[in-house]
């Protein structure tokens, strides 16, 4: 049965019925009454995000990326990420990383590339993210929104990825960005130009088989 008309299925799920129990303009929270993949009655509670999660790996001439720092409420803890937040799911992503990347920091990039695709949390949440890799930086203004209160500093991406294995960045998206560039990179399915930012010399003399 279509999704909406009770009971119907998601996979090994049958669900009997469904109610919002919270909802404001970012997310909304729906409690569904279940069969579980066993049989036996139960709920599912379940996320939906309203936005969809946007990061953006921005590199400049010299290899540097812009890092910013925030208190993040849910974790009662200041972080320091690479330029991220929400763009509206009828927006294409490209425009909403564009605009996160200017408010955060002020950079326009000439060079957009897609890194990562993924779900953030798949147990409770139906939250995708989308990442971009960005060059050709130029300076600018930046206009953060106004619940934002941000920290910037610009670090080399071999700092960043060692801020990234030793724990001290725990942020998701930054993390996957981060991991998903070097790999790429060392893979050689980025350009050259860019590969050269993100690999050091021995990185790229052990990618190449050279001594």
């Amino acid at each position: 049965m279509s999704e909406g008309k009770f009971p119907y299925k998601k996979g090994p799920w049958v669900v009997d019925g469904e109610r919002v129990v919270f909802e404001n303009p970012w997310i909304r929270i729906t409690d569904h009454e279940v069969k579980r993949p066993d049989g036996e009655p139960g709920e599912y509670g379940v996320v939906h995000f309203k936005n969809r999660a946007i990061g953006v790996l921005a590199l400049d001439q010299d290899g540097c990326a812009p890092l910013v720092g925030q208190y993040r409420f849910p974790l009662n803890a200041y972080s320091w990420e690479l330029p991220e937040g929400g763009g509206p799911l009828n927006e294409p992503p490209l425009e909403a990383a564009k605009r996160e990347l200017a408010e955060e920091t002020g950079f326009h990039a000439a060079v957009w590339i897609k890194i990562a695709e993924f779900d953030l949390s798949n147990s409770v949440t139906d939250e995708a993210a989308v990442c971009y890799l960005a060059t050709d930086l130029t300076p600018g203004e930046c206009s953060p929104d106004p619940t934002e209160a941000l920290d910037q500093r610009l670090v080399t991406f071999s700092e960043l990825y060692n801020l990234v294995l030793s724990g001290e960045i725990r942020d998701s998206l930054t993390v996957i960005m981060v991991l998903t560039a070097y790999a790429k990179a060392l893979r050689g399915e980025l350009p050259a130009l860019i590969c050269q930012k993100i690999l050091t010399v021995e990185d790229q003399k052990r990618r190449d088989g050279t001594p």
